[in-house]
């Protein structure tokens, strides 16, 4: 398993701790950035002001539910942008709204996972996420790598 940049786009401290714990179970050197609000998201996705040098992540975990920009703004502003829109968007949202379910797909999302609220299959769906995203699909080459 090669080592991959994980952008978790998730205002909730809890969850975005439970994340990163889950994923450092696996492999500790992958780049995991935190990003609290939609529009810091889209400023380091676009490099603007201080995060010119940003890197480009490999997959975007995005959570729906967020100040400034929500997470359906941020997804259609990735997937519009022709730099941004390969990198592959799971929507992980505590919503199991068949409506949010929909609106993410027709935005273009990769993946939508609901959340869990027990920790153990918390747990259990970010490795399942790992296990998939990260071990098993081919992710697009981005200008890092070449």
């Amino acid at each position: 398993m090669e080592n991959i940049t994980i952008l978790i786009v998730d205002d909730n401290p809890v969850d975005v701790r439970l994340t990163i714990e889950a994923l450092k179970q696996r492999n500790k050197h992958n780049e995991i950035i935190v990003l609290s609000d939609g529009e810091e998201a889209m400023n380091f996705l676009e490099k603007n002001g201080k995060y010119k040098n940003a890197p480009v992540p490999d997959v975007i975990l995005l959570d729906l539910k967020m100040p400034k920009l929500n997470g359906q703004e941020v997804l259609v502003r990735i997937k519009n942008n022709p730099e941004l829109s390969s990198i592959p968007v799971i929507v992980l949202s505590s919503s199991d709204s068949p409506s949010d379910i929909s609106e993410s797909y027709t935005n273009k999302a990769n993946c939508y996972i609901t959340k869990p609220f027990d920790i153990d299959e918390f747990f259990k769906t970010i490795q399942a996420i790992e296990n998939l995203w990260f071990d098993r699909a081919k992710l697009p080459t981005s200008e890092k790598s070449q």
